[in-house]
């Protein structure tokens, strides 16, 4: 299996794709001014304590008040209190970590009442990002996540995945852990770090405490509350510090700010494969170009075809998602329905692992299979979905069939599911549902490029359209498109973009950047 990442940085937004063996499985977009993502961590104060919840709610910025729960605040809380105190009683000078004094434990039954106040202040990480009507989940526990590393402040322990069976190998690594890391902190070794040298895993130890630290001056210089101290990195970096692995054949990136960031990434944590990152510098958008557009647009959605013309039927709810198996158009097996059922419920399974990886599913996922009378046919297929459920990272626990031919999959959630929304509005008439003649359409267009040379100044240009109006504007010999170029000058564009909608068109100048030439009045 080859995978390949595709990403997608716009002026506004930053899309990510995941590709195993040009098909997509994971899929991730957000906002570039995002600033509530798991992760960062705060300087911030009490809001409000809830004794009944023995909870707290937290003012970190965000419209709705972060909850931490007593359990979240951590073993060493009164270690953290203490040295935040230090740090923050000189401006000038920091106070050296590895001087902090350890306190004792949190008692695990204590009270909330008990340990915090209104207006105390707090230093808390993000561990789940806003959802619906809840604001972020926090925990005072803080860890600094690295490829191979996480370093946590304040504990002594050095723990290795249990992913590495080896037990030579555990013994090695801790061994070497105990021997580089600083004092005050404790360390999880992640399952990547099998067979490393001790140069890579110090390296990166050390990358990881200056951002501890960077954070610690950030709280001692600053008296905005609240205040965020440690930004996660960046998306695109992110999702390769948990995903990169060996197969990738290439990353694709089409902004050189955000290339220079993910080749620098790649080159830390495997040189050898620094040549994979490609800045992409072609005319037809980057989606389109590896066949991602159409992708998205087929398998998000209420309704999923797979298959042979079976179909899923994919319901979220505030509770839970549902997903309903259907056999559609699918043409009945000679030898009877039992295997005919057998076989829609097994590309099911392969499609459904998919798109719970695709949308970022989280919380109770139910599924209604089509029934089946066998029982080694309901075991088929509860170790096929196990098999398919072994490529995704998130937490999961999968239940086999119930007597109603329900299987039941519980998968760790920390942000909002991906809703991606595949119908189009109309462009051209903001759903008043009346719009101009479309054989006026190409009018339209040549009124707003001559605006844009003539009267704004923009000579060079890139006009993006639906792929059946970029084939319009292109045809012939004396095209639309070479008439335009000889009335306002070659620099004038025409990029077929599957994003489009049939009558929607936008510009971007030569830097990429988006010109907005959008009027409402010229629908009326």
């Amino acid at each position: 299996m080859t995978s390949e990442v595709v990403i997608d940085v716009q002026q506004k937004e930053i899309s990510i794709a995941l590709l195993e063996d040009q098909k997509l499985v994971e899929y991730q977009t957000e906002p570039r001014s995002a600033s509530f993502s798991v992760g960062n961590i705060y300087i911030a104060k009490v809001k409000k304590l809830m004794p009944g919840l023995n909870a707290c709610f937290v003012d970190v910025g965000y419209e709705r008040d972060a909850f931490l729960h007593y359990l979240d605040l951590g073993n060493q809380f009164s270690s953290y209190e203490k040295y935040l105190k230090q740090v923050q009683s000189d401006r000038k000078k920091l106070y050296p970590f590895s001087k902090a004094s350890r306190l004792p434990d949190l008692k695990k039954e204590g009270s909330v009442q008990t340990t915090l106040s209104v207006g105390q202040e707090v230093m808390v990480q993000i561990v789940k990002e806003p959802i619906s009507t809840k604001g972020p989940r926090l925990t005072a526990e803080l860890s600094f996540a690295g490829r191979y590393l996480v370093l946590i402040p304040f504990n002594d322990k050095v723990s290795v995945s249990s992913k590495i069976k080896s037990g030579e190998e555990r013994a090695r690594l801790k061994q070497l852990i105990h021997s580089i890391k600083p004092k005050n902190c404790g360390v999880i070794v992640r399952t990547v770090a099998e067979g490393k040298r001790v140069a890579e895993l110090d390296a990166e130890l050390k990358v990881l405490s200056k951002r501890w630290e960077d954070a610690l001056v950030k709280v001692q210089k600053t008296q905005q509350r609240p205040q965020m101290v440690f930004e996660e990195t960046g998306r695109a970096v992110a999702l390769l510090r948990d995903l990169f692995n060996p197969t990738y054949e290439s990353i694709h990136v089409n902004n050189e700010d955000v290339y220079n960031e993910v080749k620098n990434y790649v080159s830390l944590i495997a040189p050898e494969k620094a040549g994979i990152v490609k800045l992409y510098t072609g005319k037809v958008p980057i989606f389109d170009n590896f066949n991602v557009t159409k992708q998205i647009k087929s398998g998000f959605g209420k309704t999923v075809n797979y298959k042979h013309g079976a179909y899923l039927i994919i319901e979220h709810t505030e509770a839970m998602h549902v997903i309903d198996v259907n056999s559609g158009t699918r043409i009945k097996k000679e030898n009877g329905q039992e295997q005919n059922a057998l076989e829609t419920n097994l590309g099911a399974a392969d499609e459904i692992a998919r798109q719970l990886r695709l949308r970022d599913m989280g919380g109770i996922i139910v599924i209604d299979f089509i029934d089946m009378n066998l029982a080694e046919d309901r075991q088929m297929l509860y170790e096929r979905m196990c098999k398919n459920m072994q490529q995704d990272r998130a937490r999961h626990n999968i239940l086999p069939l119930s007597k109603f031919g329900l299987m039941q999959i519980t998968r760790q959630r920390v942000r909002p599911a991906m809703d991606v929304s595949v119908e189009e509005t109309c462009p051209t008439c903001f759903g008043k549902g009346t719009i101009k003649s479309s054989f006026l359409f190409t009018d339209q267009l040549e009124s707003k490029i001559d605006t844009l040379v003539n009267k704004i100044g923009v000579k060079k240009f890139y006009l993006h359209v639906h792929p059946y109006v970029a084939a319009y504007i292109n045809q012939g010999f004396m095209s639309l498109k070479r008439k335009w170029q000889m009335k306002y000058g070659f620099g004038v564009h025409v990029v077929s973009s599957q994003k489009m909608a049939f009558l929607q068109y936008e510009f971007y100048d030569t830097q990429k950047q988006f010109i907005d030439m959008k009027e409402e009045i010229e629908t009326k």
